[in-house]
């Protein structure tokens, strides 16, 4: 069983999620409801996303190569560039929602608004990663490459329309 598909949710998941979250414990802290320690939360959340992503590009590095036999080079690569494009702006707007927690209060807020566009970068990149992840899948059939059985990866290598046969009566 493929773990990549498995793990790749995650970090999508918090890329399309933090934007949000960062909006609104930036304005907390901008209206004094919150006090900036309560950036630690972001903080938290963005350094499980860059680690997800991480562990994500490991597990789609490592089953890259059984899936090459069965998708376009040119569509693997792009899918790969474009996660290592997505832990980069992941792992700056990580570092620069860190330096929010140590800067002085009258820096807090240029830097929170720094922060927020990285992780409307970073639900960019996610997207951007997720589509071209989608297409392996549902254009180019990265599937195939779990499939048992001689017959149907004989089909999937080769083009051609496999159906199982009949069920007969001594299958019941």
């Amino acid at each position: 069983m493929p773990l990549h598909p498995l793990l790749v949710h995650m970090p999508l998941g918090l890329a399309l999620l933090l934007p949000a979250l960062a909006i609104a414990v930036t304005w907390a802290l901008w209206t004094g409801r919150l006090q900036p320690r309560a950036w630690l939360s972001i903080v938290l959340l963005q350094a499980l996303l860059v680690g997800a992503g991480l562990l994500a590009l490991n597990t789609g590095q490592h089953e890259g190569d059984r899936v090459e036999a069965f998708v376009p080079k040119m569509a693997l690569e792009t899918h790969e560039e474009y996660a290592e494009q997505f832990l980069w702006i992941a792992g700056i707007t990580l570092a620069v929602s860190a330096v929010v927690l140590a800067v002085p209060r009258s820096a807090v807020r240029p830097l929170t608004s720094v922060a927020i566009l990285g992780t409307l970068m970073v639900a960019g990149a996610a997207l951007r990663v997720g589509h071209a992840g989608g297409r392996l899948v549902y254009v180019h059939n990265a599937g195939a490459a779990y499939v048992t059985g001689n017959k149907a990866n004989a089909h999937l290598q080769n083009g051609t329309d496999f159906t199982p046969p009949p069920k007969s009566r001594d299958d019941d």
